[in-house]
């Protein structure tokens, strides 16, 4: 009976995440729900020590999906890989609730660290495409981390994340929709910068302007004087 309910939460889930599905139907040709079918076995397999044979589920499961989720990890209700091509999730990371992951993301370590090597994702994130998430910290509620991103320390709650590395670019103090799930409408850092700079130009520009203006005044006025 749990299987079965898991099931119908991952219909549930995808119906409710990607607008271009029409049908519960195709929810079962969906690489989210394939490769999280094969997650959920290969993880109780893993809990019981069937080390073995919870590699065996996972590693199917990456080669019908392209996604690799060590069964290590632990992943909570509502989660959504949205095409999914490239995610790799590592063996200590640990992700919330109502968390959205797009094609090329990885939750990974730096190489260097022993024990929780990995991130962990709080609830209600969504992490856009190609961004790499690496190191054993962990990213805020109701954050946003921009495409291509690379996050290397912790997060605040209720953050935007952009650039490489990343940085937060956005803080709002809201709690984040499901429906606000934009890649593309994030603050861009480098255009502000700039702007920024080229607003300071303009401002120097004119009072260099200005001080020449009044020295040339004054040669004038004593000019005329001698």
């Amino acid at each position: 009976m749990g299987f079965i309910k898991n099931v119908k939460e991952e219909i549930g889930v995808i119906r409710e995440r990607d607008p271009a599905i029409h049908s519960s139907l195709e929810v079962f040709l969906y690489p989210s729900f394939k490769v999280m079918i094969h997650y959920r076995i290969a993880h109780k397999l893993y809990l019981n020590g069937h080390y073995f044979l919870a590699r065996w589920v996972s590693q199917r499961g990456v080669r019908k999906t392209g996604i690799e989720i060590h069964p290590g990890a632990k992943i909570g209700k509502g989660f959504f890989i949205d095409h999914g091509n490239g995610v790799i999730i590592g063996e200590t990371a640990i992700v919330g609730n109502n968390v959205t992951l797009y094609q090329g993301v990885t939750l990974g370590g730096t190489g260097k660290e022993h024990g929780k090597r990995h991130p962990t994702i709080e609830d209600n994130v969504m992490i856009s495409a190609g961004a790499k998430v690496l190191g054993s910290f962990t990213i805020g509620a109701n954050s946003k981390i921009g495409a291509g991103s690379v996050v290397l320390e912790a997060v605040p709650p209720n953050s935007t994340v952009v650039g490489v590395p990343g940085r937060v670019v956005k803080r709002n103090n809201r709690s984040l929709p499901r429906e606000d799930m934009c890649q593309v409408d994030l603050p861009d850092p480098v255009r502000e910068d700039i702007a920024c700079l080229q607003k300071e130009n303009s401002e120097l520009t004119n009072r260099v302007l200005e001080l020449e203006s009044v020295v040339k005044q004054l040669t004038r006025e004593k000019t005329l004087i001698k």
